[in-house]
């Protein structure tokens, strides 16, 4: 005989539903309660009202210990400098990209150098090294203390600002979101006469990049090698006037 006091199924699957939806808003506001919890914590612990410097060899909390791992900007530049890659890379800018633009005059000491998609610096330091005081690097990450962030779609400089635009990144043009404006805003940000020098991969089409600018002429185009692998320096100089439609 079936016990009268049994639960129709879906009697049963109400009650589990309501139980689950119940479980489900208990554990929501459990997960705030401790999202609360780390923000006050995080904002007492690793943001202190008082600025005092902990004279103790040990770290006083997880905050701390993690911003002592940070290394601070110059002494991050120190490491990379004494890389072994560094040095090549510098080395090769300083004895196969710098001589010719210098033999053709278009870099001195006292020139304003702008250096797009410049990375950690490394084409910004190997400048300054060879006596070139006035370079600013850019890239959309910045890397202090010799690249700051800016977008070269859209460049945060006045026209005619810089005598030479420098990029040893192949996949500064190639890899742009919209190469066509990074050109223009190039042109634009150069004065009358200067120079623009792009590194492009060799297996692309020169041409295809040189179509990019409208205001300026090819003067020399080379085969450079740098970290290992080669790739092709594009030296253009501003007309001011626009050359192809």
């Amino acid at each position: 005989m079936a016990d009268s006091t049994a639960h129709p199924p879906a009697a049963v699957d109400q009650r589990v539903q309501r139980l689950a939806t119940r479980a489900s808003i208990a554990l929501a506001a459990a997960a705030t309660l401790f999202l609360v919890y780390l923000v006050r914590h995080a904002s007492t612990s690793c943001f202190p009202a008082s600025h005092t410097i902990s004279l103790s060899p040990f770290p006083r909390n997880s905050c701390d210990a993690a911003s002592r791992r940070v290394l601070p900007p110059d002494r991050r530049l120190a490491k990379l400098r004494s890389s072994s890659r560094w040095r090549r890379r510098s080395s090769a800018l300083a004895s196969s990209v710098f001589p010719p633009l210098r033999g053709l005059r278009l870099l001195a000491g006292s020139s304003r150098v702008l250096c797009l998609a410049a990375g950690a610096g490394n084409a910004v330091d190997a400048l300054h090294a060879v006596g070139v005081s006035e370079v600013t690097g850019i890239d959309l990450v910045e890397f202090p203390p010799l690249v700051r962030r800016a977008d070269p779609h859209r460049l945060p400089f006045s026209g005619g600002a810089f005598d030479l635009i420098f990029s040893d990144d192949p996949a500064g043009f190639s890899g742009a979101l919209f190469p066509s404006r990074v050109a223009a805003e190039a042109e634009r940000a150069i004065r009358h006469g200067g120079a623009i020098a792009i590194a492009v991969d060799r297996q692309l089409d020169p041409a295809t990049v040189v179509a990019l600018f409208k205001r300026s002429r090819v003067l020399d185009t080379r085969d450079v090698t740098l970290d290992g692998s080669q790739v092709r320096f594009l030296i253009l100089q501003s007309n001011g006037t626009t050359l192809n439609p």
